[in-house]
């Protein structure tokens, strides 16, 4: 007999109560199904179940085995599932939710290519710097940047890693000078983002140890990377941007990296989702499309 099939009549029996009531689920005879658990219990050598007249009742070796043939028949069901969708197209909707800017100028080209691609597919994108429960609100997939908090049920991938930039404009350069290392940057006038209240500051490698912290003097704190790097521009001060923001910035010559010989710390992406037996082909593909195309934004 075959032991996975012999597996799931076993579990349909204790999930039922009966040999009667799985018989009648499975469309099998009632001596079909006790031969189907006896064959497991030869093949063991021991008994799985105590069996009366009147009732049923699992061993101690009967529960663990139970327990056991539940995961292994939803493996099982998984590679069936991630088989077919080798097969198969990404459709219905997915839903992502992701940072404003590097999801407008970075993820959403990747999702939107996908979505041509595959014309099944339907997108949902959310762009919010607000962390959010991907559960409790329904989303499929999450964006996040940074440091991330450690959450049970949930799996992350970095699929990218922003390179972090100091820069300033030709005029403000040209009036307070240019720092020549990290410990001058606190003599200068910086604007700096400020997202829930609490100011980040500016972070530095260094070999062997934690980032070196710099927060310079800042009268000028906005929460909105792209008006930072406006602000910049127009001489007002230092920023500490992703070099992917500022890019045309820097090659129509309204901004200037400072420090161009400093080591850039980066900054990474992860894409994040449910924890789940069998990942769904719609999010498998976003995922594996990010991490293969992201890098080339970072420049």
């Amino acid at each position: 007999m075959d032991r996975l099939t012999s597996m799931a009549v076993f579990v349909k029996a204790i999930d039922l109560g009966s040999f009667a009531a799985a018989a009648a689920a499975l469309d099998l005879s009632g001596p079909m199904v006790g031969k189907h658990v006896r064959f497991l219990e030869e093949r063991l050598g021991m008994r799985l179940i105590n069996r009366t007249t009147r009732r049923q009742n699992l061993t101690d070796v009967g529960r663990a085995y139970y327990d056991r043939c539940r995961v292994v028949l939803a493996e099982a069901e998984a590679a069936d599932a991630l088989a077919t969708d080798q097969l198969s197209e990404p459709r219905g909707k997915l839903r992502v939710t992701m940072p404003v800017h590097f999801g407008r100028h970075c993820v959403t080209p990747v999702l939107l290519e996908l979505a041509r691609q595959y014309p099944a597919l339907e997108l949902d994108l959310s762009f919010s710097d607000r962390i959010v429960d991907l559960a409790e609100d329904g989303y499929d997939l999450a964006i996040r940047t940074g440091d991330l908090d450690d959450k049970a049920g949930v799996i992350a991938r970095r699929v990218a890693r922003q390179r972090m930039v100091v820069c300033a404009a030709p005029a403000y350069l040209g009036m307070h000078g240019r720092p020549g290392q990290v410990e001058d940057l606190p003599q200068h006038h910086a604007i700096i983002y400020r997202r829930s209240g609490r100011i980040r500051p500016w972070l530095f490698p260094r070999p062997g140890q934690p980032p070196l912290e710099v927060t310079p003097v800042n009268r000028l704190r906005l929460d909105d990377l792209d008006a930072i790097a406006d602000v910049a521009a127009a001489g007002m001060g230092l920023a500490w941007l992703p070099s992917w923001l500022v890019r045309e910035r820097i090659q129509a010559g309204a901004l200037v990296v400072v420090l161009p010989d400093q080591p850039e710390f980066l900054y990474d992406g992860y894409a994040l989702w449910p924890q789940t037996p069998h990942l769904p082909l719609k999010v498998r593909l976003a995922v594996d499309a990010l991490a293969a195309a992201l890098p080339r934004f970072m420049t």
